[in-house]
């Protein structure tokens, strides 16, 4: 980069997913399992009150924090479905996406030098944002020995006395994890005893099977240290709205407001009025996308098997992460020589970070069809090595 581009940036390198989506974009008819997207269309009541948004005229700014009914919306939301409850005017704040969520909170905690915990694997952007804010990204190894569960004890090794927050995300993205309540009342001890902030990004919250998702405020004493993200992107097949939201202690959303208002000014007013459809329709429109996702779990994590490819049962979001270390091969080149030999794309597991390597992301993103025609390539690519 050219050194007018500030240090910052200069020295932060570019995402491990570049030079793989880079080949994808050469080759035709690849049957893509890697965009970890929702490939259902936008619930038809949601559409049409965007549509009808436009024809009202509802096409200016909202409130900074977002429209006050879609903050009353989220708020009931989150007291019917986990007894949590938050103040609408003050404790919530509506975001573009759960990625502006998260940067907000971010600028708003972290002074330069402090220290975020991070487990991994996990999002791709979550160390960059740790970084961008002037914080030091520490990280927290997770294994598939342990159901990619984070522990006290890794937590402990990795904090020191420059460590503020810890960064969380549960159902967890790219392995498919969902902490038990055991395991996060174990994490909420430590919060405590090291005075953390959690930010604990919840976007995949109602994609569990079989199991339950335990909203992490929810747990004892952690509401007045937790900045709960969440969105409609995933659950509602929103991902191009751009919408999201964060609840938690009043002075921390006061501040992320004031991030929000100077990068932002508000979400976009479309997806707001979308969001709030979404939230008062009289039937779950998320219920029917869940179900097509369960469905394509189940056929992924049965063919991993016939495959002989490891994996971690993926009790939540919509991804399967497993281990490719017995083909002899890195996660890259299992990746690359799969694109290019089967014209199937799954994402390395080093690109969410060290402790991914060995594995690869699976996304069930896409039809059941085209979901096991994907699978059978892979099964005759492993037979081949």
């Amino acid at each position: 980069m050219s050194e007018r581009v500030s240090q910052r940036l200069r020295s932060m390198p570019s995402s491990g997913l570049l030079k793989f989506f880079d080949i994808l974009a050469t080759m035709d008819d690849v049957l893509s399992l890697g965009i970890g997207e929702p490939d259902l269309r936008t619930p038809d009541p949601i559409a049409e009150a965007g549509i009808e948004a436009i024809r009202r005229g509802q096409t200016g700014y909202t409130s900074n924090a977002g429209m006050r009914e879609l903050r009353q919306a989220i708020a009931a939301d989150l007291a019917t479905r986990y007894d949590v409850r938050y103040d609408p005017e003050t404790e919530i704040l509506v975001t573009v996406g759960v990625s502006e969520a998260l940067h907000a909170a971010l600028l708003s905690l972290i002074d330069g030098g402090e220290g975020v915990l991070v487990p991994e694997p996990c999002f791709v952007a979550y160390a960059p944002c740790v970084c961008l804010a002037g914080g030091v990204v520490q990280s927290v190894p997770t294994s598939a020995e342990k159901g990619f569960q984070v522990t006290y004890e890794g937590l402990a090794r990795a904090a020191d006395v420059r460590t503020k927050a810890l960064l969380l995300s549960y159902p967890n993205n790219p392995t498919g994890a969902v902490m038990s309540r055991e395991g996060l009342l174990d994490v909420a001890r430590f919060a405590r005893e090291h005075d953390l902030i959690v930010l604990s990004d919840e976007i995949y919250d109602r994609f569990v099977y079989g199991v339950d998702h335990v909203c992490f405020p929810t747990l004892p004493e952690m509401r007045e240290r937790t900045v709960l993200l969440g969105g409609f992107s995933k659950c509602y097949a929103m991902t191009g709205w751009r919408i999201g939201y964060a609840c938690g202690p009043r002075d921390i959303i006061q501040a992320m407001h004031k991030v929000h208002q100077y990068i932002i000014m508000s979400a976009p007013t479309l997806a707001q009025a979308g969001a709030l459809e979404a939230l008062r329709y009289p039937e779950d429109c998320s219920e029917r996308i869940i179900e097509e996702f369960s469905q394509r779990r189940d056929i992924v994590a049965q063919a991993l098997g016939d495959i002989g490819l490891p994996c971690v049962e993926p009790l939540g979001a919509m991804y399967a992460f497993p281990s490719i270390s017995q083909t002899g091969l890195g996660s890259a080149e299992f990746s690359e020589r799969l694109l290019r030999e089967e014209k199937v794309a799954v994402v390395p597991g080093n690109a969410f970070g060290a402790s991914g390597e060995g594995h690869v992301r699976i996304a069930y993103t896409v039809p059941a069809g085209v979901l096991e025609e994907a699978l059978e390539r892979i099964y005759r690519f492993v037979r081949r090595l």
